[in-house]
């Protein structure tokens, strides 16, 4: 006799379905010889299902949805719910082992049940939450004392707790803030006249243009000038009697001092015994013209700015240093500096002065640097990066920044006594820097904190202090 094709995909799925659907298969009736054999042979060889014992615990959702209830109930189809003995349920904590007293060598007994979540509820008897978790047997002997929490070595693998020993660091802070480049006002100057000129001729410098102290910059006839020089060519012509004409002359050179003649011009006098129609007028300073007024011709009025050089082999970045940060700067501290026009060059100069007035619209305090600028590669109005290193070198002592759990009111680290307890610790913090934070009070050094999962371990001691306050107002009453 030909079987269909479909008996072999039943054949599969019965085969599947293990002994649960070769029981569904005989309440339907008898089947034929040959699938009989088959399933038999299964069965043979499928284990056989330990039988279920110890009282009921809860009933299940007949179709394993996540539903439990703790008396007998029905799905909405009318399926009676499945009862869970004590060898069927499964805990995903680890189970207390069985110890024994050194007096009695009786088991530790439970003092209560606590929620599994950490709500402060508790129970005398076993129980499961809304969600069909276990609630979690305390033990008499599971703590010490009321300062420190024990958590059993299961827990402390599934949550990642890890240690590390407190020591002494030298530590850094790193102040970070925006900046900008301007010009030493100390190397700045102005080319102006103290009598009225003419400008005869202008040398070939413009804008950008870069000059050497004692460069001639343009040439100028002065009538005053020339009347001061007259004085005291007629000074040095005439003869001197009784030391008058000595104090005529000293008068007549003071005199064209008083008007800035250059030191040549005065010497070319005294040379040639003539008086020079025009006058070179020099470079102050080493520098870049950052303003050229001077034309040919014009006319120069005493204090009129000619030319502005300004030397930018030294130059000044001005940063605003936050509020909060500001009792870290001090005068003399190393600062790193990153233009945005070259972002892999570092630039580094000394903290010169902190301004003493702070902006109210930032709330900021400007700190200036001096840099060296030999390349001529720091522009003015340049947007900078600064960093500025502070901190004592002197070792103090340290944790990691994860050690401490901070609430704003209160900051605690969690001390690891050994053997899975660990105490909580209140302690004083000091500065931070390079993912660390000193501590003042509280710690010792060598003492052993938690860094990673503390949070779940403060959480079971906050569970446990509010259930002792609960255990202290029972007994109260």
């Amino acid at each position: 006799m030909r079987r269909p094709a479909g008996v072999f995909l039943i054949v599969s799925a019965i085969l599947a379905a293990g002994v649960a659907g070769l029981a569904i298969g005989r309440s339907n009736g008898p089947l034929p010889g040959w699938l009989d054999g088959i399933l038999a042979a299964t069965a043979k060889q499928s284990p056989a299902r330990s039988a279920a014992t110890g009282a009921v615990i809860y009933y299940r959702d007949p179709n394993g949805l996540p539903d439990y209830s703790l008396t007998p109930k029905k799905t909405s189809a009318g399926k009676d719910y499945l009862a869970v003995r004590a060898s069927e349920d499964v805990s995903f904590e680890q189970q207390a082992p069985e110890t024994t007293t050194a007096k009695g060598g009786d088991r530790s007994k439970i003092r209560y049940y606590r929620n599994p979540m950490g709500l402060p509820d508790t129970s005398p008897t076993p129980k499961k939450d809304s969600m069909g978790m276990d609630y979690l047997p305390v033990y008499e002997d599971e703590q010490d004392d009321d300062s420190s929490v024990k958590v059993n070595p299961g827990k402390l693998q599934k949550a990642g707790v890890q240690t590390e020993v407190a020591e002494r660091r030298t530590l850094s802070t790193v102040v970070r803030a925006p900046g900008t480049v301007q010009e030493d006002e100390r190397r700045k100057a102005v080319v102006s006249l103290r009598f009225e000129g003419f400008i005869d001729s202008v040398e070939n410098v413009t804008t950008g243009s870069h000059v050497h102290k004692g460069q001639r910059l343009m040439r100028i006839y002065g009538p005053s000038l020339s009347s001061a020089a007259a004085e005291y060519l007629s000074a040095l012509n005439a003869r001197p009697t009784a030391g008058i004409g000595n104090e005529a002359l000293k008068g007549a050179r003071r005199r064209l001092e008083n008007l800035d003649a250059p030191e040549k011009f005065i010497a070319e006098i005294e040379r040639t015994r003539e008086i020079p129609t025009y006058v070179s007028w020099l470079a102050p300073q080493d520098g870049e013209i950052v303003e050229r007024v001077a034309v040919n011709g014009m006319r120069a009025a005493p204090g009129d700015v000619l030319f502005r050089i300004a030397d930018h082999d030294v130059v000044w970045v001005l940063a605003d240093i936050a509020e909060r940060d500001l009792s870290l700067i001090d005068v003399g501290q190393k600062a790193s500096v990153r233009l945005r026009a070259y972002p892999d060059r570092v630039f580094t100069g000394n903290v010169t002065l902190v301004y003493p007035h702070l902006m109210a619209e930032t709330r900021t305090a400007r700190v200036r640097i001096e840099l060296p600028n030999p390349e001529d590669l720091l522009r003015p109005d340049m947007y900078a990066d600064v960093e500025i290193t502070t901190g004592a070198e002197t070792p103090v002592l340290t944790v990691s920044n994860s050690a401490v759990i901070d609430s704003g009111e209160r900051q605690i680290v969690l001390l690891d006594k050994g053997e899975g307890r660990f105490e909580p610790r209140a302690v004083r913090l000091g500065r931070r820097g390079a993912g660390r934070v000193e501590i003042k009070e509280g710690l010792a050094e060598n003492d052993k904190v938690v860094v990673s999962a503390n949070f779940l371990i403060d959480a079971e001691s906050n569970l446990k202090a509010a259930l002792n306050g609960l255990d202290s107002g029972e007994k109260s009453q």
